[in-house]
């Protein structure tokens, strides 16, 4: 696998909170670096890890999180064949 880079979102309200995040990122196999922007609640993590790793070890801080939304995952989304409304009139 080559390297990629994880952006997520990470609600840290005080720096236990940075400290909990760099704790688990220090633990994961395969992170080469990772950058904790406190101010813009950013985590960028790079290395040889899936990004669903990434975003799941994050979550278990306890932390809220979520992919930034620039740089989620390329995921083709589920879309309704057709609205909800269309199905009811039927």
């Amino acid at each position: 696998m080559a390297s990629q880079t994880t952006v997520l979102k990470v609600g840290m309200s005080c720096q236990g909170c940075v400290g909990a995040v760099k704790r688990v990122l220090g633990k994961l196999e395969g992170v080469e670096s990772y950058d904790i922007d406190f101010d813009a609640q950013k985590v960028t993590v790079k290395g040889n890890v899936p990004a669903e790793t990434v975003l799941q070890t994050v979550t278990k801080t306890g932390k809220k999180t979520a992919y930034w939304e620039a740089d989620a995952p390329a995921e083709p989304e589920a879309k309704p064949a057709e609205p909800a409304e269309a199905v009811a009139a039927a």
